[in-house]
């Protein structure tokens, strides 16, 4: 049965007097219609009924909200609420699900609690101070059409575990933030605008998640979206999509974020997506990515932002699909901390700084993007940060394309750097590898300087002003298939000390000479064309050195090959055409040829060069010599006098290593194994320039033994033996350890292992304490990633270098273990003893000469019975702990000396005495350093 109608009017015959009195008559389903007027009351909703207003309506509270609504499915039609007071509520919802259609609240907010899940349809917000809509609890509240205006603190409030859904809303000049998520709170906001808040316009914070489309963020105080703290993440329809953009029309869903180690809050899935949203005019960043939060943004516009345009810190998270970051006043994408960043087909454009700048431990990827028209350099990597970019383009910077600074890292595959002012690619300190890029204009297109290897693969340099790739001084770097086409002064440019190689490739038309070879760099160029050079093809300096195999030197207008006075270097089958003289040298030069092909040229003199003399196959360097031998009989005594003096400095070397191993103190059996080893060595050397085969023999490492043992010394001085023997290139040591190895995510280890291995190629890969790369128990750990990775480029590159695997002898045999290719790469354990106290005193004997002091003769006794007494548990650091006694001695006896008279003393020999002479009572107390 239809329920009867009731009629809120003053004064008239049949109405009620007051709301309150219609609705404690009104039947469940009743509709109640209210005159115009003004109602002061505080009207309680519990039932079923239907508020409709006949023209203009107040409801002005008299104490607490103007509406309660504590059950039922009340709905208000077309009222004014208003509340006496701006910090309370007007209308309270605390449990049903009311619906309030084209009202207006005014002088205090909408409050939703409890388990309510209210509809607000058409309605609007004014004047309320704190929040003008705050929802908490559980509840559940749809907001369509809202509006908020002219109100003191912030728009909309979502906290606990609220959930809201706003369309078409509208939050306007909120002093300040515009939308707050905090909690474990969730919203949906649909063709939404936040503009002219005093703060940020939407800050979601705590295990909060939000999804924007098609908003509009603008004219905001502070930044336009800030995800803080540990966001929450969101899950996705389809199982398994990974780290996948979201398809089109593709909506995520709350989750209640992950625990446990494995379960990183805000790294699976982005706890705030942004589609199709636009957000400018921002005082700061137009999107910050905060803590370790997680961010999404899909087809969006960001510009006009005085920060950045995207601000990734912390631990946080991005990905960006489709974005557009343009015309902000910094950088247009900021990577910091351990941030991560992941872009695909998104323009970074018209930045008062760079285009993208990543610093600290960042990782970023871009996929199909392009970066252009920036006022500093495009890309710039600093820091341990590192950058895979693959199909994409970078212009218009009046400094570098893309710089690599410190320790970052880039990986470019199939890039386009254009127009930059400087250099295309500047590798100043950091590593890269560059694969199937196209590098154009700039003064430079390719500058590498730095103690690292990097790589030019199948790339393209073509215009520069100046050099196309130039490697600087002491660096070592590596071009496989590089083409420079048309540069300036020089084609390949490589600099004083440096060792490039160089792998086919070409160099055409350049403005200048086409390969420039400084003082004392090394190259090793094969199956290199230089073709319609302006000057030489090949122009070695005075002192430059080098050995090119298999290059075609081609229609060069100045002779093809210049050598410079004391230039030593080797050509060795190539072919020269095209020119009419094709060597012009110094006589102070020493060019050896071998093999080589010599067309058009008026008088060949390449020809009548002799070939390298018995025992210089595959050298690359030569000793300098006084002056250039005048005939046959001539080179070849000079050439064995260079190799006998090239032996004397390997046996001298050798005997330095030996008396610096001699000095360290104990290790008897590991000095024994590094002298046999050695000698094992120069057995495969002999037996290599003897033209035999080598015997078979593992030069990897395992290093058995407790801290303190002097594992990291021995690996050094191995690396030496190997280097003074020819064995390895230069005989250096780097350290690394399972945080250098390991990465945090999939995808993350193999880059991470590789990039340190290509470090110590050429020397020693030490890896302390390597028994981590396999934890205890655990059998699915990124650890069993990094051993594959080594195994394959220990494959890869077994004449290149050596590694050592150190750690606690218990714990070694399960490194080995868990993988074959591995054990039968170590086969070899060098085992380190603890020192004894007899080896611990003459320890700190040695630091006590170093660093002149003396030992009174009861000292030494006392400091034996004081390492006697030491405990040998997990914790005592054996050379490690004796350093320290010492130390901690020295630091004894100084506040000794200096309680005593000092004025006195006049530096005589007593005095002098005094000052260098460590006691007994200088030990430290209790037995442990």
């Amino acid at each position: 049965m239809k329920a009867a109608a009731q009629r809120v009017a003053p004064g008239s015959w049949g109405g009620h007097r007051t709301i309150a009195a219609a609705v404690r008559s009104a039947d469940t389903g009743a509709v109640i219609t209210v005159q115009a007027g003004t109602y002061s009351e505080s009207l309680l909703l519990d039932k079923d009924v239907t508020l409709v207003a006949k023209g203009a309506v107040r409801l002005v509270a008299v104490r607490g909200p103007a509406v309660t609504v504590h059950a039922g499915r009340a709905e208000i039609r077309g009222f004014t609420l208003v509340s006496a007071v701006p910090r309370e509520a007007a209308l309270l919802v605390r449990a049903g699900e009311p619906v309030l259609r084209d009202c207006e609240i005014t002088g205090g907010r909408i409050e939703v609690a409890g388990t309510a899940a209210p509809l607000l349809s058409g309605c609007s917000v004014r004047k309320a101070e704190g929040a003008a809509v705050r929802l908490t609890g559980t509840s559940r509240t749809t907001l369509e059409n809202l509006t908020v205006g002219g109100c003191v603190g912030d728009g909309l409030v979502v906290e606990d575990e609220a959930r809201a859904e706003l369309t078409d809303a509208l939050v306007d000049g909120a002093s300040g933030r515009g939308v707050l998520l905090t909690g474990g709170a969730h919203a949906t906001l649909t063709r939404c605008d936040v503009r002219g808040s005093g703060g940020t316009a939407v800050v979601v914070e705590g295990h909060a998640t939000a999804a924007l489309r098609d908003c509009r963020l603008h004219e905001t105080g502070a930044a336009g979206v800030w995800v803080r703290e540990t966001a929450g993440r969101l899950t996705r329809a389809a199982s398994g999509a990974g780290h996948r953009p979201l398809a089109h029309g593709e909506d995520a869903e709350p989750a209640a974020p992950a625990t446990g180690s494995a379960a990183r809050p805000g790294h699976d899935t982005p706890g705030v997506r942004l589609r199709d949203c636009e957000i400018f005019r921002t005082e700061g960043a137009g999107v910050l990515a905060d803590g370790s939060s997680s961010v999404l943004l899909d087809g969006c516009h960001v510009h006009h932002t005085t920060g950045a345009a995207i601000l990734v810190t912390a631990e946080a998270t991005a990905e960006l699909t489709g974005v557009r970051a343009v015309d902000c006043q910094d950088t247009a994408l900021a990577v910091s901390g351990a941030g991560r960043a992941t872009a695909h087909d998104s323009t970074f454009a018209r930045s008062g700084a760079n285009g993208l700048y990543a610093v600290a431990e960042a990782e970023v990827t871009l996929t199909g993007c392009t970066v252009r028209d920036t006022a500093y350099t495009g890309v710039h990597l600093g820091g341990g940060a590192r950058l895979h970019a693959r199909g994409c383009t970078v212009s218009g910077s009046p400094e570098y394309g893309v710089r690599v600074t410190e320790r970052s890292e880039l990986l470019a595959d199939d890039c386009e750097m254009t127009d930059a002012g400087l250099a295309g690619v500047y590798v100043q300190g950091g590593d890269a590898a560059v694969r199937g890029c196209r590098v154009s204009g700039g003064r430079e297109g390719v500058h590498l300087h730095t103690t690292h290897r990097p790589l030019l693969a199948e790339c393209e340099i073509t215009a520069s002003g100046e050099t196309g790739v130039r490697v600087g001084r002491d660096t070592g770097a590596r071009l496989e298939n590089v083409t420079v086409t048309g540069s300036g002064t020089a084609g390949l440019l490589l600099e004083e000390g440096s060792t490039a190689v160089v792998e086919g490739g070409a160099v055409r038309e350049p403005r200048g000479s086409g390969v420039v070879v400084r003082a004392g760099a090394r190259p090793r160029v094969r199956g290199l064309t230089v073709e319609g050079a302006a000057k030489n093809a090949l122009f070695v300096e005075e002192g430059g050195e080098g050995l090119y195999e298999d290059c075609h030197l081609t229609k060069s207008r100045f002779p093809a090959v210049y050598a410079g006075a004391r230039s030593r270097f080797l050509l060795r089958r190539c072919t020269v055409d095209g020119t009419d003289t094709d060597l012009l040298r110094d006589d102070e030069a020493d060019v050896r040829a071998e093999d080589c092909l010599v067309q058009d040229a008026t008088d060949p003199l390449l020809l009548t060069l002799a070939p390298p003399a018995a025992g210089e196959e595959g050298r690359v360097a030569v000793p300098a010599v006084a002056g250039a031998p005048r005939s046959a009989a001539e080179k070849a005594e000079q050439a064995a006098g260079e190799t006998e003096s090239t032996a004397e400095a390997a046996r001298a070397k050798l005997a330095e290593l030996h008396v610096e191993l001699d000095r360290l103190v104990g290790l008897d059996s590991v000095k024994r194994d590094v002298v046999t080893l050695t000698k094992l060595m120069q057995m495969v050397k002999v037996r290599q320039e003897a033209g035999l085969a080598a015997p078979p023999l593992s030069r990897h490492l395992v290093f058995a033994g407790n801290p303190g043992t002097g594992k990291t010394t021995v690996a050094r001085l191995y690396g030496g033996f190997l280097a003074a023997l020819g064995l390895l290139e230069r005989g250096h040591l780097v350290e690394a350890d399972r945080g250098d190895l390991v990465g945090e995510y999939v995808g993350h280890t193999a880059p991470k292992t590789t990039a340190v291995f290509r470090r110590a190629l050429g020397g020693v890969l030490f890896i302390d304490e390597a028994y981590s790369l396999v934890p205890q128990g655990q059998f699915t750990d990124f650890g069993s990633e990094a051993i594959s990775t080594l195994v394959k480029l220990m494959e890869d590159h077994r004449d290149e270098v050596v590694v050592i695997v150190a750690g606690y002898p218990s714990e070694m045999n399960r490194l080995l273990e868990s993988n074959a290719g591995l054990a039968s790469r170590f086969t070899r354990t060098l085992l380190f003893d603890d020192y004894t106290s007899e080896e611990l005193v003459r320890i700190v004997e040695h630091q006590a000469v170093d660093h002149e002091y003396t030992f009174a003769p009861q000292t030494t006794a006392a400091l034996h019975d004081y390492f006697a007494a030491v405990p040998r548990g997990e914790q005592f650091g054996n050379g490690r702990s004796a350093r320290q006694v010492f130390q901690r001695m020295t630091e004894r006896h100084a506040y000794r000396v200096a309680e005593l008279d000092l004025s006195a003393v006049d530096l005589a020999a007593a005095d002098v005495e005094l000052l260098t002479t460590l006691l007994p009572a200088d030990l430290p107390p209790g037995g442990a350093a």
